[in-house]
């Protein structure tokens, strides 16, 4: 098999050709997050190319994080650990002081047309809906963030037939073996502003007491957006830490 059968623009660079019909078999599910992906030497069989660009299309998406090398067993389909990502900026502990994932709790469900906000973030064509979850975020009943999801309605309408009762902690994974979509990268943006009368109310504050926000948008493995998240959380517990070297 030679190297014209790399469906993508031929003015590429043959690794980048490469690198762009890896990503697509994991888009398209054939090689999935924490499976090994084929091996140097097959790739090279399979595709016709050399080692050297084989390694360099690998090399890139080791760096960008969508594969993981393990010494001694393989490459492998990285899955990301996004619900950690809270977790830099907020001390998400119980009384004894051991770190917890949140207890969540659907508080409501519905499709609805997205705002031009929502709309512009998931890429969405006129007329496309959105499934839109709220949600809490508890530890041993103390709301630590209140969470406004939605998703495109095309992808994810398997959600509406699973009581919000049975999503579980954690989304990614759910949507995962639910809807078949999966999480590849993500994009937050964090600001600080006033908690009006409602969320005040919801996060147990001062109206007008400060309140964090991390507005993020989800990536599947084609780049397309999945998930745009608006969480807020008490300023109070926030905290920011950075290593500088």
């Amino acid at each position: 098999m030679n190297a014209p059968t790399l469906g993508f623009d031929e003015r590429l660079p043959l690794y980048q050709r490469l690198r762009e019909e890896m990503l697509a078999k994991i888009a398209a599910g054939e090689w999935t997050p924490g499976a090994p992906i084929p091996t140097e030497a097959e790739l090279t069989r399979l595709y016709g190319v050399a080692i050297g660009t084989v390694r360099k299309a690998v090399d890139t998406l080791v760096n960008e994080g969508l594969l993981l090398r393990s010494q001694g067993r393989g490459t492998f389909v990285r899955r990301p650990n996004f619900d950690a990502s809270l977790a830099r900026f907020f001390r998400q502990v119980n009384a004894s002081g051991g770190r917890e994932i949140p207890a969540s709790r659907i508080l409501a469900r519905t499709v609805q047309e997205p705002s031009p906000t929502v709309a512009a973030a998931l890429e969405l064509n006129a007329g496309e809906q959105v499934i839109h979850l709220e949600r809490l975020r508890t530890v041993e009943g103390r709301t630590l963030f209140h969470e406004e999801i939605w998703l495109p309605a095309t992808r994810f309408g398997a959600l509406l037939d699973i009581d919000t009762e049975d999503f579980g902690e954690l989304l990614y994974p759910f949507y995962e073996k639910q809807c078949g979509q999966c999480i590849a990268s993500a994009r937050e943006t964090l600001t600080v502003g006033a908690a009006d009368n409602a969320m005040a109310s919801i996060l147990a504050i001062d109206e007008g007491a400060p309140v964090v926000s991390i507005e993020r948008t989800a990536l599947g493995y084609d780049r397309f957006p999945l998930e745009y998240r608006l969480s807020r959380a008490a300023a109070e517990g926030f905290r920011y830490q950075i290593d500088i070297s």
